[in-house]
Parts: C-alpha cells; sequence; structure tokens
C-alpha cells in the first residue's frame, strides 16, 4: 500500500525538485525535505511556490514542444 502510495506521488509530481536539483547542483532529496519542513512552518506558503513553479515549467515544456514541431515545418 505504501509502495503505491510513494508510486503514485513519484509518477505525479511535475519534477519541480528535479529541476531545481540539475539546476543549482543540490540533491533532490535535500529539497524535497526542504519543501516538507518549510511547508510546516510557513503555514504552507512553499506548497503555492510549488504549484507555480509546477505550473511555470509545464508551460515552459508546452512552449517548447510547438517551437519545435513549427520549426520542424
Amino acid at each position: 500500500m505504501i509502495q503505491k502510495v510513494l508510486t503514485f506521488f513519484e509518477k505525479q509530481s511535475f519534477g519541480v525538485c528535479t529541476y531545481l536539483g540539475e539546476r543549482f547542483r543540490i540533491s533532490i532529496s535535500k529539497i524535497r525535505l526542504f519543501f516538507i519542513y518549510s511547508s510546516f512552518l510557513a503555514v504552507g506558503f512553499p506548497l503555492i511556490f510549488y504549484v507555480l513553479a509546477a505550473f511555470v515549467l509545464d508551460v515552459r515544456n508546452y512552449v517548447k514542444r510547438i517551437r519545435t514541431r513549427i520549426w520542424d515545418y
């Protein structure tokens, strides 16, 4: 049961922690722990940042896909 929940969250995560980890060369697990601990301390503000970052990354990937399709023709 726990493994199913972990698998679901790993598949559904938006890649924010992975992107930040690769960008700043920090361990992904440290970034995830930062989001978890700071969410408890800051009453959920980092969750709002995470959702906004996920939205921006999703739009950014969408624009890149469209841009490559336009120039392929």
